[in-house]
């Protein structure tokens, strides 16, 4: 499943984190990692234990954030990966990278899939594993920019997003209703707003 143009990422084995979270390592994931994959997600969105962190959308959506076939695809498609954070050999957050065409030739980069653990949140770890994502895309795809689409009613994410230099773009997609893989709507107002923030170039 994809999420609709919200939630995905690629890694680099072997990397190590910024200094907000220096016990972190990177790696890509494989099939193998599908279902701690799934569970981490899901936990960081959906249910009560989501609460526990501030990323929690149990207040608009109810059922599942994503299942096996969803990170499974992202997983295997071409140009696609799912970068997992790991302390103590231990998965803790995940995100996916997807590579896209842009404007003029220049390759952009779709972020999404982004999970932390929730008792693990507002440590400066998403803000880690966000910048690697970001070197990630430049450095593997020459990525110009990174795109993502996030749920207009979660003001509280957007504001963190534009604190990372992603700006809001006015250009709005509409929720999925009706199709449960992407989650059941607890309110009849939600659709995605696309941010996007520039991307140094990586050297020559």
């Amino acid at each position: 499943m994809n999420v609709p143009d919200a939630l995905k990422t690629p890694g680099s084995a072997g990397s190590t984190a910024p200094a907000a979270a220096s016990a972190l390592s990177f790696r890509t994931a494989g099939e193998d990692d599908v279902p701690a994959l799934v569970a981490l997600v899901e936990s960081a969105y959906r249910g009560e234990a989501s609460r526990a962190g501030w990323t929690t959308e149990a207040d608009l959506l109810d059922g599942q954030r994503t299942d096996p076939d969803g990170v499974a695809d992202v997983i295997r498609a071409h140009g696609s990966l799912m970068l997992v954070a790991e302390r103590d050999g231990e998965p803790i957050a995940c995100c996916q990278l997807e590579r896209r065409e842009g404007g003029a030739g220049q390759p952009v980069a779709y972020f999404g899939m982004f999970a932390v653990r929730p008792a693990l949140q507002g440590g400066g770890l998403g803000r880690a594993v966000l910048a690697e994502a970001e070197r990630v895309a430049r450095e593997r795809w020459g990525a110009g920019e990174m795109h993502m689409t996030v749920i207009t009613a979660r003001a509280d994410l957007i504001a963190w997003y534009e604190r990372r230099g992603y700006v809001r773009t006015g250009r709005t997609s509409p929720f999925p209703y009706g199709d449960e893989r992407f989650g059941v709507p607890l309110r009849d107002d939600l659709e995605f707003e696309l941010l996007v923030k520039p991307l140094d170039r990586p050297p020559s």
